[in-house]
C-alpha cells in the first residue's frame, strides 16, 4: 500500500486518473447525497457516478459494477424504510473490506470515531482508504478522494489509543445497546459469567476506568464505562 503525505499533494496538485472511473456514493441523507454527487461530478466529469442509500442497495450495485472508489457514510439503513444506524454502516464497511481487499474507499461521515471499532481491518486493507468528516471544506474532501483513488491512505482521524477486542466490543454492545445483564450476556455469547466479568475488567483497564476514580466522581463503574465507551465511539 502506498502512503502519501497529504501536504505534499496540496503543493503538487492532483494525480491524474487515467482510465474510465466509476464511483459509488452511499448516503441516505438526500441533501448531502446530492451535494456529494455534485462535487464529484464537477471534479470528475467523465466518471460514471452511481448512488445507493442503503446497505442492500450497495451490495446490489457491487454485484453488477466495478468502482474505482466507494464514498460512503456510516449512518445508513439496512434497507429502504428502516432507520439509519451507525452500526449498519460499520458492519457493511467491515464486510466490504473483507470481500473487496483491492477496493478504494473514502468514508465521509460525521461519526469518524466509530471507525475505531474496525481499525484492525482498516489497517490491513490493501487499497486506498481515506476518512473525511462531513464538515471538511470541499477542497480537503476532494484531496482525500484523490488520495484514496490512487491507493493511498489517510486515516489519522481515527484515534489510535483505544482498541478493544471484538468480544469486548460485543459485551459493550449487549450491555449498553440491548441493556442485558451479565448473565444474559454470557448466555448470548456462549460464555461463562466469569468470562464476562473478566471482559469487563479488561475493557475498564483499556478505558482507564478504575474504582478509586469512580468513587471520587460519585459514579459507579458501569456508568463510567458506558460514558467512556460512548465518548470513544465504541458504541452508539
Amino acid at each position: 500500500m502506498v502512503v502519501v503525505n497529504l501536504k505534499e499533494h496540496q503543493v503538487f496538485g492532483y494525480l491524474p486518473v487515467e482510465k474510465k472511473l466509476g464511483i459509488l456514493v452511499v448516503d441516505d441523507h438526500q441533501l448531502i447525497l446530492t451535494g456529494t454527487l455534485d462535487v464529484l461530478s464537477r471534479q470528475y466529469p467523465e466518471a460514471a457516478i452511481i448512488k445507493a442509500q442503503t446497505a442492500k442497495e450497495t451490495l446490489f450495485q457491487l454485484q453488477y459494477h466495478h468502482f474505482g472508489l466507494i464514498v460512503m457514510d456510516l449512518s445508513i439503513p439496512d434497507r429502504q424504510g428502516e432507520t439509519a444506524e451507525i452500526d449498519t454502516g460499520i458492519k457493511l464497511l467491515q464486510t466490504l473490506l473483507q470481500e473487496y481487499p483491492h477496493q478504494n474507499f473514502m468514508v465521509q461521515t460525521s461519526y469518524v470515531k466509530a471507525l475505531i471499532r474496525i481499525k484492525h481491518e482498516i489497517d490491513n486493507h490493501q487499497a486506498g482508504f481515506a476518512i473525511a468528516d462531513k464538515g471538511l471544506p470541499e477542497d480537503e474532501m476532494l484531496m482525500r478522494v484523490n488520495l484514496s483513488l490512487h491507493g493511498a491512505t489517510h486515516t489519522k482521524d481515527i484515534k489510535t489509543g483505544i482498541e478493544l477486542k471484538p468480544e469486548w466490543l460485543e459485551v459493550l454492545r449487549l450491555a449498553f445497546e440491548e441493556s442485558l445483564t451479565d448473565k444474559a450476556i454470557a448466555e448470548r455469547m456462549y460464555k461463562s459469567e466469569r468470562a464476562v466479568r473478566t471482559y469487563w475488567t479488561k475493557i475498564q483497564d483499556v478505558l482507564g476506568v478504575y474504582p478509586e476514580d469512580c468513587k471520587q466522581g460519585g459514579k459507579n463503574m458501569r456508568i463510567q464505562t458506558e460514558i467512556r465507551s460512548r465518548d470513544e465511539g465504541l458504541i452508539d
